[in-house]
């Protein structure tokens, strides 16, 4: 089978351990073939586990968007008619739009593809909670057009979370829906939680994901601040890249309004074994979201051992079990998460359970031949469009 991936995903050369992991695993089901993005401004063409195309990262959305629409499309069609690809993977409704018109053109000129459309997340509205977008309204016409063109052309559907699956029965209610998480290098994490040590009322809270509005990082702040006279001890860490430069550097000026210089630590993004062992030591990881797809990072903090607090949005409530694994708050309500901190530093015995009961679960959650066996069915479903 030869299947070809699009989306905006960064990737680097070589490889990080995670994506080299990821497409060795889905080596086993055909030939992989993906058009992303680099990490950096130089366009690149190699070979490792998969046959990867990928665009310059510019340094503007709007340049990324227009240059990957421009080019996506040609790309894709390069490796069906070069390199044999009988299935395309779009990782949103959006970036479909790419796919499809390559599906259609590969048509026209005699060669069938099939096209699954993937969503991780909320197509409508997230965008729209990550910063500010000038001409709103525009960027929502376009984002409804690219998505009902590609939600047309798609052959299967894939979900992430219950939430993702609604949102595409609504759009594509007559298309196959294959339904399981995102990638992760679970066995970084397992092993961390292996050597998990509770710290008791001093320890660390922590949070990894982008610095975007949507990721309700302020609310967290502002929770975290409620509780430092009880407990002087405690810390904050932040990770995560500044997808949002304004809305990081508003984090960062909160956190010394309210006093907090020098308990609030922000660090990029890091490897997954790195991430995997802050995770581990810390006493409680939180996802204070107000929109998410399914937020991979919680079941990651659970494999490690670590209960997590999440915001009862998207597909968190599917892997959270309130007050059993961690809790489950109220999007924006930061009284709330301040309330399930100051529960989770008052009872270190409990939260320790909770941390084996979270440990356990996400061992179920995840694995990396469950991933492969679903993406077996979900190309299953897409090539039977083939022998029509």
């Amino acid at each position: 089978m030869r299947v070809c991936f699009l989306g905006g995903t960064r990737y680097s050369q070589p490889l990080e351990a995670t994506a080299e992991k990821k497409f060795r695993a889905l080596a086993s089901l055909g030939e992989m073939q993906v058009v992303g993005f680099a990490s950096d401004h130089r366009p690149r063409a190699f070979t490792e586990q998969a046959r990867f195309y990928l665009l310059p990262r510019l340094p503007s959305p709007a340049w990324r968007y227009a240059l990957f629409f421009a080019a996506a499309p040609l790309l894709a069609l390069w490796c069906i008619l070069r390199h044999g690809a009988r299935i395309l993977v779009a990782q949103s409704p959006h970036e479909g739009a790419a796919a499809a018109l390559a599906k259609i053109l590969a048509g026209i000129l005699g060669r069938k593809a099939a096209l699954i459309v993937e969503s991780h997340g909320d197509f409508e509205a997230s965008l729209f909670m990550q910063r500010r977008v000038s001409l709103a309204s525009v960027y929502r016409l376009l984002m409804r057009c690219t998505a009902r063109f590609a939600l047309a052309q798609a052959d299967a559907l894939r979900a992430v979370s219950n939430s993702t699956r609604r949102q595409l029965e609504q759009w594509a209610p007559r298309q196959p829906i294959e339904q399981f998480p995102t990638w992760t290098d679970i066995e970084a994490f397992r092993q961390a939680g292996s050597r998990k040590a509770s710290s008791g009322a001093g320890g660390t809270i922590l949070y990894a994901g982008a610095l975007i509005p949507r990721k309700g990082v302020h609310f967290l702040i502002e929770a975290f601040a409620k509780l430092q006279r009880e407990f002087p001890d405690a810390r904050l860490c932040i990770v995560g890249n500044a997808e949002n430069q304004e809305y990081a550097a508003g984090l960062k000026d909160q956190a010394l309004r309210l006093g907090l210089d020098g308990r609030v630590t922000f660090l990029d993004s890091l490897p997954q074994r790195q991430l995997a062992a802050l995770m581990a030591q810390a006493e409680v990881f939180v996802l204070p979201s107000e929109s998410e797809g399914l937020g991979r990072v919680i079941f990651e903090a659970m494999a490690a051992g670590t209960p997590a607090i999440g915001s009862r949005v998207g597909g968190i409530p599917e892997m959270i079990q309130d007050g059993v694994t961690g809790f489950l708050v109220p999007p924006g309500d930061a009284g709330a998460l301040a309330q399930r901190l100051r529960w989770i530093f008052q009872h270190p015995k409990q939260t320790r359970k909770m941390g084996k009961q979270a440990r356990a679960f996400a061992q179920e959650f995840f694995s990396p031949q469950k991933y492969v066996r679903h993406y077996a069915r979900l190309f299953h479903l897409a090539s039977q469009a083939l022998d029509r």
